[in-house]
């Protein structure tokens, strides 16, 4: 049986999920306000014990890559790599906006010309932000975006967006468009990861360990928190 464990912590929230075949099985999840580092691996540790499984039974650990908070991030690919390391499993990685975006589609009686943009609070009117159709293909990459009333104009002239994530909100207050339409209570969160890890194991399209790093987007300074 292909077990994945899951962990996303890219946002506030702080997720760990079992997926086993295409079935989450286990979840938890935490609201966060400061570091991640104190909870996440008494998360993994309890939804083991709860399905009483060891880690040694994993075929592979899929993890948040971001774009998102930067100590989060640094935390949950670093526990993450960790594992996979004394484990000997292979590492899946996954978008955070993509997450967020599979959820809609998933969950939301979403028009098939409609556009989806999911969001993440980068600070002041900044946002972590990509574009997905509704057949989940990209319209437009990852990227850090300042918000002001005239963002994404250019596609709500003639679309419908739908727009969710913490970051949102900063745009719903801006935006005048009818086009913008807006889809509250959405966050990166393990419980979503079944079908993107399942696929990416099937394909075996896995981290270089050594190598992979969190997709933070911009540059982080230190003198600010993640």
């Amino acid at each position: 049986m292909i077990r994945i464990l899951c962990i996303e912590t890219s946002t506030e929230f702080c997720s760990v999920s079992l997926i086993e075949e295409l079935k989450i099985t286990g979840s938890k999840t935490l609201t966060i306000n400061k570091s991640h580092s104190e909870h996440l691996l008494t998360l993994i540790d309890g939804l083991m014990q709860e399905k009483n499984i060891s880690l040694t039974q994993l075929s592979s650990i899929a993890v948040s890559k971001g774009p998102g908070s930067y100590t989060g991030l640094r935390i949950g690919v670093s526990t993450a790599k960790g594992l996979c390391y004394s484990l000997n499993l292979p590492l899946i990685s996954i978008n955070a906006l993509d997450l967020m975006a599979f959820q809609v589609i998933k969950n939301y009686n979403i028009g098939s010309k409609s556009l989806l943009c999911p969001m993440i609070d980068a600070r002041r009117m900044e946002v972590y932000t990509k574009i997905l159709d509704f057949n989940f293909l990209d319209v437009k990459n990852n990227c850090a975006k300042i918000l002001d009333e005239h963002s994404f104009d250019y596609l709500l002239n003639d679309t419908k967006v739908y727009f969710f994530g913490n970051g949102s909100n900063k745009f719903k207050k801006i935006v005048k468009s009818s086009n913008a339409l807006f889809i509250d209570n959405i966050f990166p969160n393990a419980i979503n990861f079944n079908e993107l890890a399942f696929n990416k194991y099937n394909k075996k399209d896995f981290e270089d360990l050594i190598n992979f790093e969190p997709h933070y987007l911009k540059e982080y300074y230190f003198n600010k928190d993640g």
